[in-house]
């Protein structure tokens, strides 16, 4: 299996995983072994939003687009990911940027009446 990703600014999560000919995307199982060596099957045959591609057979192997969600900046490797090739079974290596620190809690400060 080939994946492409496609960066988008978006805040939703992508996890995925291959068994397979099927991709496990979010938890939802997209089978895509019915699609025959030649052939191609339009993003919205696909019913998964994070299909964005036309998904194709060629020579075998399995062709898809997936959306890649990311944050307001993302890195190099996020904003003009490489392609996974060969793409063994288990959990897919999906670009992403560390998660941001967060910001730290404003010090409170003792604030007591003045004496009169």
């Amino acid at each position: 299996m080939h994946v492409s990703f496609c960066p988008q600014r978006c805040d939703c999560a992508l996890s995925v995983a291959k068994s397979g000919d099927t991709l496990i995307i979010n938890g939802d199982p997209v089978d895509l072994s019915v699609i025959p060596d030649g052939a191609t099957l339009p993003a919205d045959a696909v019913s998964n939003d994070f299909v964005v591609g036309n998904v194709e057979r060629i020579s075998g192997e399995l062709h898809v687009t997936l959306l890649l969600p990311h944050g307001p900046n993302p890195s190099q490797a996020v904003a003009f990911p490489a392609p996974l090739a060969d793409v063994p079974d288990g959990p897919l290596q999906i670009p992403r940027d560390p998660e941001p620190e967060p910001e730290p809690e404003p010090a409170l400060t003792d604030v007591t009446e003045p004496e009169e």
